[in-house]
């Protein structure tokens, strides 16, 4: 996967172009990080990672866009040296600490930094949000539906209503890191080695002279892997002449109407029919939510597939990722820097996440200055993942993280995963990283 170096927001670049001139190429240190949960999170899932460092390790500015900065009215008064120098020869060369993707995380804790030339360090700022911000938002939201289906699969289904293509894509990776045990998109399952699932449509249904013609076809073609949709007219007829056609399927589909009754009727005939092994798989407009009231009301599902709840996070489809300048080199140190706007103060300093453990549970965490010792027996969450713009190893399978992240949220206080009314998890702030704060705040008021 490739991103082109003008996607960005463009006083990132403005900025590069001032601090080049400025001669300012000392290094810096930014955090990415959300400062508060959305309204019906009470964790979140850090994804998007592996993407991050790919697009750090691609990052160059071919001559076309080099041609088409130049001819911006906003730089006709940026040196010549910048296009005709600066631009050709960029090449991320900083490092990246950053949490493993699957890791639950809470506000003010960095999901990653990034540590490098200054203006190397500002331009990267609009992709490592939107990269990091998205994935994690539906790596999130996939964990509460997973969590909600109560052990049986859910299958990723939103490519169709995800917000573009490449979204689709994405959302299924993070869905599948968080839980999910496939998805229907082909690409995701290309790039990603994600197991890929599909049914059929009504329109396959519609498209022949009779409804048992069509179950019949699609039996011929894929035999006891079918899964037959049979909701396009009348559910229970459908179920009844499958049960007497001597047709066996791997699962039902029922993807509309009154799916607690109705998946309970249908089970029965199946069963009457010596059908036990033919599954019932529920879709349609599912979340969290409407997964927990099925369970609660006795539906009989064998797996759900979940589609715009979870490609678009639809309760909370944006979340509030900054990207904070924290440290920069002043004389030739790092000074830790601070911003104090009401409501979107900041910590100053490089950061370090610990977590306390006990008896296989999170019991909370530490947000420490990086130097600092951490408590006892706890472990930190941030790792150098990047140096001088390469990796420092290849990434993980895709396998191996999904599984690290279904045991990591277990770990969770029972009440922290709650779906409504969760509490809040513990996250204290080390006394030397405030007092490290108020002396960063100090200097920039003297």
């Amino acid at each position: 996967m490739t991103f082109s170096a003008l996607t960005t927001d463009l006083y990132e670049l403005t900025m590069m172009a001032g601090y080049y001139t400025a001669g300012m190429d000392h290094r810096a240190s930014f955090e990415a990080y959300v400062r508060e949960l959305p309204a019906h999170r009470s964790y979140l899932v850090a994804a998007g990672l592996e993407q991050a460092l790919a697009y750090l390790e691609g990052l160059r500015f071919s001559q076309e866009q080099i041609d088409y900065l130049r001819r911006l009215p906003v730089f006709q008064r940026v040196p010549r040296r910048f296009f005709d120098d600066f631009l050709p020869a960029f090449r991320f060369e900083g490092d990246v600490w950053a949490v493993e993707e699957g890791t639950p995380m809470f506000p003010h804790e960095p999901l990653l930094r990034v540590t490098a030339p200054l203006g190397q360090a500002q331009l990267v700022e609009t992709a490592m949000l939107a990269i990091v911000t998205f994935q994690t938002s539906i790596a999130s939201k996939a964990s509460r539906v997973v969590a909600a289906s109560a052990g049986r699969p859910v299958i990723e289904f939103g490519a169709r209503r995800a917000h573009g293509l490449e979204a689709g894509v994405l959302a299924a990776r993070a869905a599948y890191l968080a839980g999910c045990v496939g998805t229907s998109d082909v690409e995701a399952g290309f790039r990603f080695g994600i197991p890929v699932s599909g049914t059929m449509a009504h329109s396959w249904v519609m498209a022949f002279a009779s409804e048992m013609e069509a179950f019949r076809q699609y039996a011929a073609l894929y035999g006891e892997k079918t899964v037959f949709l049979i909701d396009t007219y009348d559910t229970m007829k459908a179920a009844e002449r499958i049960a007497r056609s001597g047709l066996r399927a791997g699962a039902v589909r029922i993807d509309s109407g009154d799916i607690v009754a109705e998946s309970r009727a249908v089970r029965q005939v199946l069963d009457r029919a010596g059908l036990q092994a033919t599954d019932i798989f529920i879709s349609g407009d599912l979340d969290e939510y409407t997964i927990r009231s099925l369970l609660d009301r006795g539906a009989r599902a064998n797996g759900f597939g979940v589609g715009t709840a979870l490609s678009t996070s639809n309760d909370a489809p944006a979340l509030g990722g900054v990207y904070k300048l924290v440290e920069i080199e002043r004389d030739g140190r790092m000074a830790p820097v601070v911003k104090h706007s009401p409501g979107k103060a900041s910590y100053a300093g490089v950061k370090q996440v610990w977590r306390s453990m006990e008896a296989g549970r999170a019991r909370g965490d530490l947000l420490a200055e990086a130097a600092e010792p951490g408590p006892v027996a706890a472990m930190p969450l941030l790792s150098l993942v990047m140096k001088a713009g390469r990796r420092v190893e290849a990434p993980p399978p895709l396998g191996d993280l999904r599984a690290r992240c279904l045991e990591r949220v277990q770990a969770l206080p029972d009440e922290v995963r709650r779906l409504e009314g969760a509490a809040t998890y513990p996250v204290e702030v080390s006394e030397h990283l405030r007092r490290l704060t108020d002396e960063a705040l100090a200097s920039v008021r003297s």
